[in-house]
């Protein structure tokens, strides 16, 4: 059935701590739907034992079945169809509890034996194979022990059989309890459609038929063709249950049959035998590893290994996360067969420069053999990848050589070049800013800033009356001082309590992919190079800017531009981890970067006020245009009305000359024809073709003709200020 999660049953016998930790989501999931089932089984039998409080108790279980997506299932998705049937039948069991309700029998059948059967059946199994699981889980990791403490001598073969046939037993025992267990945790996510959906059917076709006579609330079309189709769905989804079990089983069968050779931890001598792969580059399972206790005797601890990257990491059952052993890209790393503590299968790996070695201890000798193998292929990828870089370097050198010695005038310019060059080079390939493989998402080299300020720039100082801002290592390139309080002048402002992860340049501009694979990326590099120390700073989020602030002065360190942040995601998983990306200013090609940071609370929070504050700022910068294009179009029309004016007052003038009469111009050489008596209009001569006597009896136009010319200035006047 699409969008149900299953436990992988191939995964049962590794029992690896990922496998592990989906077990404990898929328990945890258990343990709330009992909890969710229990209480709606109280709700059914307070219905059926308070017949005189009905009423109540069915408003009590439409509430209860309202709830059900507001419960934190760990496998139940948010658009679930069950949810919605589940909100549909609480509508139609409001409506019922207003009318009368005796019907003990009916719902005794009908509602109370479905989900008697599913708590005392279907969850005591699942109670009672966690118990099974757990005490499989403890004999196995004895067993497993016990066989690995065996010495090398040979005179003890009859005790090296009993203990291995003794883990053949336990570890067989592991795994079927193991298969069942997860069966029945599958089953579980289809039963949860049909026991839950059972019992309010039973109660509303119990309701529907003591309601015949007059029952306008119940019995409607839509609640016969909605009671249809959940009657069908849940024969669907039983059907569907069956076909999965009868899946599982024959899964269950050939899962065993093809697991019978990894029971036993060196093979029979009947068992075909399985060369190692010596052609791996990635490899992980459990290995047994040597530390020291009082600088005498030694414990052996059983971790999960694997590569990533040129590292060997290991990590515990417990942990979230693996924790770095050692870097396999070292010079001089190298790895051995070895003896020790009188125990098979073990083998050493040493770094050249740090001079640290690590004991580890294999099952088996095929085990230890694909260790060596996959461990001696990473050293040798490193090493190659060193000499194709030194050759690299050298070819760079030589052809610097050859330039300086034909051109004394370009080889100043083209040193300070190369100079440059190695040094960028060197800053993207040191192992504290460069992770090993780069993201698709992410540049070539790109470093990685763990820290406010980069180590490569200085702040240069500027004195002014406020305090400074410091150079910001993303993406500004200038250094502003701060003159007013951060904040106090806008409309919108919240402030929050963050830790700087890290930053590193983006080859895109927008994403929640890459803001999450840049979280991912930073975080795994921070804990590959022990990176523990995080700089807290106030995020002052307002509808001009981003400011990081120092908590006790509040200093402004960093401020973004709201027209620079172009994307801003929170982590899936973590909600305390949230990222932006902003853009650059420089005038060469666009450039991106990405900056990670954790929260005291919700990093959707601090995406909201930032969705807020760039809103209300596209808002306001929407107001302000369109006043501007109020401004520019009456400075258009007035600027159109004076041109107007003064074509008249040239056609005037011409006028005049033409009949002899003197005209009198001022100091600014403007023309001043006659008033009329009133001084309302201008007298023009009537032989003038443009001449049109003004009527009195009628108020001026609209139009620049009858308007004169203190009304015109005056408009203009009004207009400037």
């Amino acid at each position: 059935m699409p969008g149900i999660e299953k436990l992988h049953l191939e995964d049962a016998l590794e029992d690896s701590p990922q496998t592990r930790r989906l077990l404990g989501v898929f328990e945890k999931d258990a343990m709330i739907l009992k909890k969710y089932t229990t209480t709606l089984f109280n709700s059914c039998q307070r219905i059926l034992n308070a017949q005189n409080e009905l009423c109540s108790a069915t408003q009590a279980l439409s509430q209860h079945l309202s709830a059900y997506e507001k419960q934190d299932f760990p496998l139940e998705s948010d658009d679930s169809i069950l949810s919605s049937t589940l909100k549909q039948f609480s509508s139609y069991l409001d409506d019922v509890s207003s009318l009368q309700q005796v019907l003990a029998t009916q719902l005794a059948d009908g509602m109370m034996y479905p989900l008697t059967k599913f708590l005392h059946a279907d969850m005591e199994e699942i109670l009672t194979m966690f118990e099974m699981f757990q005490i499989a889980s403890v004999e196995h990791e004895q067993a497993l022990t016990k066989f690995t403490k065996l010495p090398k001598k040979k005179d003890n073969e009859r005790q090296r059989l009993d203990a291995n046939e003794e883990l053949y037993v336990m570890r067989k025992k592991f795994h079927q309890t193991a298969l069942h267990y997860y069966s029945a945790l599958n089953s579980l996510q289809y039963k949860r459609k049909c026991f839950l959906l059972e019992p309010i059917v039973g109660y509303l076709h119990a309701h529907r038929a003591f309601f015949q006579m007059g029952g306008d609330a119940i019995c409607k079309s839509e609640i016969d063709e909605f009671l249809s189709n959940i009657s069908a769905s849940v024969q669907g989804v039983q059907q569907e249950m069956n076909e999965d079990t009868q899946k599982a089983v024959e899964l269950m069968d050939s899962v065993e049959h093809q697991s019978l050779h990894l029971y036993h931890a060196e093979p029979m001598q009947d068992m075909p035998f399985i060369p190692p792969n010596t052609n791996l580059v990635q490899k992980s399972g459990y290995l047994y590893l040597r530390s020291r206790q009082a600088l005498i005797a030694s414990k052996w601890e059983r971790l999960y290994f694997f590569t990533q990257g040129g590292n060997l990491m290991m990590q515990s059952k417990d942990e979230v996360a693996g924790g770095l052993l050692m870097d396999l890209s070292e010079e001089g790393a190298s790895v051995e067969p070895t003896d020790s503590d009188d125990r098979r299968f073990v083998f050493q790996l040493a770094s050249g420069l740090s001079k640290k070695s690590v004991i580890l201890q294999a099952v088996n000798e095929r085990e230890r053999d694909e260790w060596i193998a996959t461990l001696r292929n990473i050293i040798k990828d490193a090493a190659l990848s060193r000499s194709k870089q030194t050759r690299k370097e050298r070819s760079a050198s030589v052809g610097s050589h050859r330039s300086q010695s034909s051109n004394s005038a370009e080889a100043g310019s083209l040193q300070g070049s190369i100079d440059s060059s190695a040094e960028g080079a060197k800053l993207a390939s040191s192992p504290a800013t460069s992770p090993a493989r780069p993201h698709p998402h992410f540049l070539l080299d790109t470093p990685i800033q763990f820290d406010m300020i980069s180590p490569t720039k200085e702040v240069t100082p500027v004195v002014a009356d406020g305090p400074p801002k410091r150079i910001n290592p993303f993406d500004e390139s200038s250094v502003d001082v701060m003159h007013e309080t951060a904040g106090e002048n806008a409309a919108f402002s919240q402030p929050f309590t963050v830790r700087f992860c890290g930053s590193m340049e983006v080859n895109s501009d927008r994403g929640e992919g890459l803001v999450l694979a840049t979280i991912r990326q930073i975080m795994a590099a921070r804990a590959i190079h022990n990176v523990f120390k995080m700089t807290e700073s106030v995020l002052l989020v307002t509808n001009e800017c981003l400011r990081l602030l120092e908590p006790s002065t509040h200093n402004i360190r960093i401020e973004f531009a709201l027209q620079d942040i172009a994307f801003w995601s929170p982590h899936k998983d973590n909600k305390r981890l949230f990222g932006f990306i902003t853009r650059s200013r420089s005038d060469g090609p666009a450039s991106y970067a990405c900056h990670v940071f954790e929260c005291d609370k919700s990093g959707d929070e601090i995406c909201q006020a930032i969705s807020t504050a760039t809103q209300m700022a596209y808002q306001a910068y929407m107001e302000k245009r369109a006043s501007e294009k109020k401004k520019t179009k009456e400075k258009s029309l007035l600027l159109a009305n004076i041109d107007q004016l003064e074509d008249r007052k040239g056609d005037r003038v011409n006028s005049f000359l033409e009949a002899g009469e003197e005209v009198v111009l001022g100091d600014d050489s403007e023309v001043s024809p006659p008033l009329s008596p009133d001084g309302k209009y201008v007298l023009l001569d009537q032989s003038d073709p443009h001449f049109k006597a003004p009527d009195v009896s009628k108020p001026p136009s609209s139009d620049i003709e009858g308007k004169d010319v203190r009304q015109v200035e005056g408009a203009e006047r009004e207009s400037e200020a």
